[in-house]
């Protein structure tokens, strides 16, 4: 996960994580990864997800995207990749309408975390999905 600097945060994002192929595999299925932290007095505007190159090896890439480490979908909720035809934003159950708003607010410092489903993801020979976040931080001025 980088945390964008002044510049590139001007494109409307504040973090943006990277995923290959054999990143996901890495995390496995069903597993999770820390992909950013909502800092205390902080929440979540926006999050994206990017298929920037398509997944091979496998059609049944399911991923999450949230706070909960049970069930992170708070941001992306189910988003099947595989299926995807567009960049996708917002879907997840803390989002209403896929409107943007800020969600997630955090009194402490709470990590976001990326969920993968895909009993074949050992399986993939190719595919990277690139997720932005835009992520407020009020607690800086305190």
């Amino acid at each position: 996960m980088a945390e964008l600097s002044n510049n590139e945060a001007g494109r409307g994002f504040t973090h943006v994580y990277t995923a290959t192929y054999e990143d996901l595999q890495a995390i496995g299925n069903g597993g999770q990864a820390t992909i950013a932290t909502i800092p205390a007095g902080g929440a979540v505007e926006c999050v994206g997800v990017y298929e920037s190159e398509a997944i091979a090896g496998t059609t049944s890439l399911v991923i999450d995207i949230g706070t909960t480490a049970g069930d992170p979908d708070e941001f992306i909720d189910a988003l099947d990749v595989d299926a995807m035809t567009a960049p996708v934003f917002n879907t997840g159950d803390a989002f209403t309408d896929a409107q943007s708003q800020p969600v997630g607010g955090t009194n402490s410092a709470v990590s976001v975390l990326l969920e993968v489903t895909d009993a074949a993801i050992a399986s993939a020979t190719a595919g990277k999905i690139v997720v932005g976040l835009r992520i407020v931080d009020l607690g800086q001025f305190g």
